[in-house]
């Protein structure tokens, strides 16, 4: 919680003061005793009167000053809310090593259940779209509002050879339709999940640099555990991830890079990923909250008064 006008809080000193008053009034009332010769007698007559029924009025009210206080200083607290316009293109490796089992069911699949998490959990003005990637790159939805498209296209994801990773995100930030850095434009992203080393070189680094200059940072997610295997042409093929070279990409872009070994961990990903990307964070005043607060525990002061005792505090 933060404060728009922090000086008002030097006002939390009329707490301390308003307890030193009543404190004080208190003595001065000792001084002036009833006489009255059977002391006992009368104890056992009128009871002893609890503590807490001489200390909740004046409790009550030191609270109501301190939420006014509060309140005067003009409370603030950070609140998530959509970005208006924000685009994001979830790049998806759809390479034959997508479909081994280290990752339960497969790695493609998982990846398929996280995007489909992922699309229930970010705000409806998020514009989403999709490209996969293997030996070559295809747009399988252009960023959409309509996010049951997107989960349509996810539908058809199939692995096939190849991991043409520099593709993939070409034809990404070419969706995004991005050509002027402008931090007046709206937010794009870009997501890359991978699996594997790419196979057309340096391509991915050259996008990388190029979304970097035009503001649209690269999150990349790998995919797998270094004993992921699939079977190719008769004979099981080790198919580890390649995490240094998705950590590149993402430090090149101004991104952020992930790794992921299992399903659990992937839907945690996006799901941080989701309030990352779909979301900003925003001050939201809350100073009625506390004045209402202030209102009610003075209230409370003084029927609480007026009823243990008889009189305001």
């Amino acid at each position: 919680m933060s404060f728009a006008s922090p000086l008002a809080l030097l006002c939390l000193a009329a707490v301390p003061l308003a307890i030193l008053a009543h404190v004080s009034a208190q003595r001065r009332r000792r001084r002036y005793p009833v006489r009255f010769t059977a002391l006992p007698t009368l104890a056992a007559v009128a009871g002893e009167e609890p503590a807490w029924r001489r200390h909740l009025p004046l409790a009550l009210f030191a609270l109501a000053l301190a939420a006014l206080a509060l309140s005067l200083a003009r409370p603030e607290r950070t609140i998530q809310v959509p970005v208006r316009s924000a685009s994001v293109v979830l790049v998806t490796d759809v390479s034959r090593s997508m479909s081994a089992t280290d990752v339960q069911p497969t790695r493609l699949e998982a990846a398929r259940q996280a995007a489909l998490n992922f699309l229930d959990q970010v705000p409806d003005e998020l514009r989403v779209g999709l490209v996969a990637f293997s030996e070559v790159a295809q747009t399988l939805q252009t960023p959409t509002t309509d996010h049951g498209a997107v989960a349509d296209a996810l539908g058809t994801l199939q692995p096939i050879s190849g991991t043409a990773t520099g593709a993939g995100l070409r034809t990404g930030l070419d969706d995004l339709k991005v050509r002027r850095s402008s931090a007046s434009r709206p937010p794009a992203a870009m997501v890359l999940l991978s699996d594997g080393s790419a196979t057309d070189g340096a391509a991915a680094d050259i996008v990388a640099a190029e979304a970097r200059r035009l503001r649209v940072p690269i999150f990349t997610v790998a995919l797998g555990t270094p004993d992921g295997t699939i079977v190719l042409r008769g004979r099981t093929v080790n198919v580890p991830p390649d995490p240094e070279a998705l950590e590149r990409i993402a430090s090149e872009s101004g991104g952020e890079a992930f790794r992921a070994e299992d399903a659990d961990e992937l839907d945690s990903v996006y799901e941080s990923l989701g309030s990352q990307i779909g979301t900003e964070p925003e001050q939201q005043e809350i100073t009625a909250l506390f004045a209402g607060g202030a209102l009610l525990l003075l209230g409370g002061a003084l029927l609480s008064s007026l009823a243990l005792a008889g009189r305001l505090p």
